[in-house]
């Protein structure tokens, strides 16, 4: 079974989410567009899409002339039911695609380990449904979803940013929050958004901090549920068509 991942920029792989998947047989079909390789035109052969995350605002196709073809493949696979999981920015373009809102930040970034809440729908949802009440999750983002699209249901919300984790349709999800990093993954952030995140407000080398001091739950909580997602593949493609 092969799912196809969209990165959008260098140092935003699918981490220890796609290490999960492939370590339950899943096979990755991992594209770089902003290096120039091709998506393809349809989910055709492919069994689940994953799309990561990027600094670019959802809407700035200059920046990233393959948002359209993005956008395609999120709108195919929810009208398909083929499992897709948007995580931060592919979790913003689902979202907006999609009919939500996703605004800039008007307070300082996100940054860092940021306990979480579960949302009632949660308790029944086949990905999130083990997720633990306060569970930490990485967090990286200037802009967020403001509001979901008609009929998504919210999983997991914070103090900070109320849209962390959302259902569209009954098999795909986004994420506002980075299940796939850890600290080493994180510190090449920090780096590179460093000044912007200070000169917005944040603290980036507290929030590395708090990765470091997380990294124990995240390991527990999030490759268990890219497991479960990976179950909702396996599930969708031995379905009957």
């Amino acid at each position: 079974m092969e799912i196809l991942v969209v990165q959008h920029e260098d140092g935003t792989g699918p981490g220890i989410v796609g290490a999960a998947l492939e370590a339950v047989g899943l096979r990755l079909d991992l594209r770089h567009p902003w290096a120039g390789e091709a998506l393809p035109a349809s989910l055709a052969g492919h069994d689940g899409l994953l799309v990561l995350g990027g600094a670019p605002n959802c809407r700035d196709d200059d920046a990233a002339p393959w948002f359209p073809a993005v956008r395609a493949l999120i709108r195919e696979a929810v009208a398909g039911r083929v499992p897709f999981l948007g995580i931060c920015l592919g979790a913003q373009l689902a979202a907006d695609c999609l009919g939500g809102t996703v605004v800039r930040r008007t307070h300082p970034p996100e940054l860092g380990a940021v306990p979480l809440r579960r949302l009632p729908a949660a308790a029944d949802d086949p990905v999130f449904a083990r997720v633990p009440d306060g569970t930490s999750a990485a967090q990286w983002h200037w802009d967020e979803v403001a509001a979901l699209p008609p009929d998504a249901v919210p999983l997991l919300s914070g103090d900070d940013c109320v849209h962390q984790a959302f259902r569209l349709g009954p098999a795909a999800w986004g994420v506002q929050f980075h299940p796939e990093v850890l600290h080493a993954d994180v510190v090449p952030w920090t780096a590179s958004d460093g000044p912007a995140a200070r000169a917005a407000g944040a603290d980036p080398d507290a929030a590395l901090a708090s990765l470091r001091a997380a990294e124990p739950a995240l390991l527990a909580v999030w490759p268990a549920t890219a497991r479960a997602w990976a179950a909702v593949v396996r599930d969708r493609a031995s379905a009957p068509r």
